[in-house]
């Protein structure tokens, strides 16, 4: 995760998920600061992953959708090109 700014942040959660937060930070020798903001930028990691392969799939389909409208014409102008 890249360096900037830090904003303090007061935040209420379960006991349960205060333990493992501070127990996966000692492990990775992290603050349960830095555990918890790396945990969350995975999460935006992936939330962006997820919006781009739904996008590209609505796409190729649109894609796929515009070839197969246009392949009488594309054949049409071939066949013109090579007679």
């Amino acid at each position: 995760m890249p360096a900037t700014e830090t904003k303090k942040v007061t935040i209420s959660m379960p006991e349960e998920l205060v333990v493992f937060a501070d127990r996966m930070a000692e492990v990775l020798g992290l603050t349960r600061s830095a555990f918890i903001a790396a945990t969350l930028d995975k999460a935006r990691e992936l939330e962006l992953e997820r919006l781009a392969a739904e996008g590209y799939r609505f796409y190729s389909s649109e894609a796929s959708e515009f070839a197969a409208a246009s392949e009488a014409a594309v054949a049409e102008a071939i066949d013109d090109e090579y007679r």
